[in-house]
């Protein structure tokens, strides 16, 4: 009898362990305040052992609103410790709240060294649902996270039957299934019944090389957001400023314009030395690179989205990076 690939699963909470009031509260089942820990949602789903030898990890049941630097970097000493102590590992899943997953997912993608398949995966609906989808979920990124054709692929995502990347992949909708999305290239493959189907590769630089290594780090650069609206000021950029962000993200204007107010204000930023790099609201396509924005020291995030600008920019900013624009091109 061949023997099943071990895949340890670490659970973080969110919707995919949540407990309601019944099988019909799909939106406000945080108020009941239960989540079960990973091995009550493993429970749950007792036909993970038709396809894996599962290793419970516990790590906390807290909303993804509550997941930020700490954690990733918890997340990823126990993704080396995992390997560590099981050679014979195939894979990593990791159980996430919706919210803030796509972050997660692109953190561990630009500073996992692991060899094998870490897959983050969450649900729409709780755990006490009515036609749940976390069960399945889990079982096909259990199945992914086992796969050798995962390997070398960056941190992935997998919910609604759908492998994704995490650079790519973002949340579009509030509550349906099909949620999770990449609009410029779509899905990687897909976990139908039958069999893991794959159809591309992604080319930008991930995870495990990439010139990251966060492990020694007590804390990462602050880096904030700004969002571009009609009529907006440069209030919240000099609130940036005067806080010690050391990087200001622009969620602009498609195809990454800002107003004029904050575009003086992002100019006497970079006159302090802070990096400021320009993305879109649009949720998709590339940031333009204009002669104002080059002549202003601006940095173009490409396609990335303004909280994955954030993250990639927060990590350079902490790797001691001086080309930005190289980063931006490279991952």
């Amino acid at each position: 009898m061949t023997a099943k690939p071990k895949v340890a699963v670490i659970g973080t909470g969110g919707t995919i362990s949540s407990v309601g009031r019944g099988p019909l509260d799909l939106i406000d089942y945080s108020a009941a305040g239960r989540m079960l820990d990973v091995n009550g949602v493993i429970a749950r789903v007792p036909e993970l052992a038709l396809v894996a030898e599962i290793i419970p990890v516990p790590f906390k049941a807290i909303p993804s609103t509550a997941i930020g630097w700490a954690e990733w970097k918890e997340l990823l000493l126990i993704c080396d410790r995992l390997v560590a102590e099981h050679p014979d590992l195939a894979g990593i899943a990791v159980t996430h709240g919706t919210a803030s997953l796509e972050e997660t997912a692109y953190f561990l993608s630009l500073t996992l060294r692991v060899p094998v398949p870490v897959v983050l995966v969450g649900a729409q609906r709780p755990a006490s649902a009515l036609a749940g989808d976390g069960p399945m979920n889990l079982l096909n990124a259990v199945r992914v996270a086992s796969d050798p054709r995962a390997r070398g692929l960056g941190a992935l995502v997998l919910l609604n039957d759908e492998i994704q990347a995490a650079r790519e992949v973002t949340k579009t909708s509030t509550l349906r299934m099909q949620t999770f999305r990449t609009p410029d290239f779509g899905v990687l493959g897909q976990a139908d019944a039958d069999e893991i189907c794959w159809y591309r590769k992604p080319l930008r630089r991930m995870a495990p090389d990439t010139e990251f290594d966060v492990r020694s780090l007590d804390a990462l650069p602050r880096v904030d957001i700004a969002y571009a609206y009609a009529g907006a000021d440069g209030a919240a950029i000099d609130a940036f400023v005067s806080a010690g962000a050391r990087g200001i993200v622009t969620a602009g204007f498609a195809p990454g314009y800002v107003t004029p107010a904050m575009a003086k204000a992002m100019e006497a930023a970079v006159a302090k030395g802070i990096a400021v790099v320009l993305s879109s609201r649009a949720g998709s396509g590339r940031a333009g690179k204009t002669t104002r924005g080059r002549k202003s020291g601006f940095v173009t995030a490409d396609n990335l989205t303004p909280q994955k600008a954030r993250v990639l920019l927060s990590l350079a900013l902490a790797a001691g990076v001086t080309d930005l624009e190289r980063v931006f091109a490279t991952y």
